[in-house]
């Protein structure tokens, strides 16, 4: 049995169950909107948030956990003799990973061990499984962080954003760009590169032309692909990711291809009918 208990936060955007069946920690984010609090995940999920944007016209802001929210997580597992592992969101992208050293701070030393992903949504699953796999196999707090920190640069995350509305509602796109990229159909291609979300490349026309770009560009790496996993994220867009994920498992040797909905931080971004690819390049 593992000494090490895993804990990611509700941006990894694990599929459906795994949290539960790999006994997975998930620490919510926070969504507010105007007075109204909600924890990602557990008070809200996207398809609630989306409706409250088209009922106010804004976007809600979003929030890390407190300190005291990691220590409330942690301590149970610390009292009982275990080590904990915790992998955050990009500390380029969310305040979450400084409060997570704050919190890891006020326990002994050595017992709460800090890793900043440097991803967001399924790309930090990814990597949440690697550390569930080294927990399984006895490895020690120490040695999950530091394969982690050697993984997380090999993560790839392409995201085909369907409309830039929601990137215009939060301030990462222009009025008038917004009105020209709706008017040409411009569908906006996002990557994360070290840490940071960075504008990939414009495809013009139907969402299914970005998409099939976006599977191109993954299915051209796959020779370099890490056998383990691909995870197809999106955001009330199934029916195109269950397609991405068919061809994905078709025409790759990755030995699984998991469907993941992102959840409350990610639709808040990206908005509605977003669809993403995730994996890890090898060693």
């Amino acid at each position: 049995m593992s000494k090490v208990k895993i804990f990611a936060d509700s941006t990894s955007d694990l599929p459906a169950g795994w949290a539960s069946e790999h006994h997975i920690g998930i620490i919510p984010l926070y969504v507010v909107f105007d007075d109204h609090t909600y924890r990602d995940g557990l008070d809200i999920n996207p398809e609630q948030l989306y409706s409250k944007v088209d009922a106010i016209g804004s976007l809600p802001k979003t929030t890390a956990p407190s300190p005291k929210d990691f220590m409330d997580a942690f301590a149970p597992y610390i009292e009982r003799g275990e080590e904990v592992v915790y992998l955050s969101i990009s500390s380029h992208l969310s305040s979450t990973y400084q409060n997570a050293l704050l919190a890891a701070g006020e326990f002994p030393e050595g017992r709460v061990h800090v890793v900043d992903s440097l991803n967001l949504c399924s790309g930090i699953g990814l990597l949440v499984m690697k550390a569930v796999g080294a927990a399984q196999q006895g490895k020690s707090g120490k040695e999950i962080a530091a394969l982690l920190e050697d993984c997380r640069s090999r993560v790839e995350t392409e995201f085909v954003i369907d409309t830039l509305e929601y990137l215009y509602k939060g301030g990462r796109c222009s009025g008038m760009q917004n009105f020209i990229g709706s008017l040409l159909q411009i569908r906006p291609v996002l990557k994360l590169v070290d840490g940071t979300i960075i504008p990939a490349y414009k495809v013009r026309g139907k969402q299914e032309k970005a998409i099939q770009q976006m599977l191109d560009n993954a299915l051209a790496q796959k020779d370099r692909m890490d056998d383990d996993l691909i995870i197809v994220a999106h955001t009330m867009a199934e029916e195109a990711a269950q397609k991405l994920a068919a061809i994905l498992r078709e025409q790759t040797g990755v030995r699984e291809v998991a469907l993941a909905e992102a959840g409350c931080v990610i639709s808040s971004h990206c908005g509605p009918h977003t669809v993403a690819i995730m994996y890890m390049r090898k060693s």
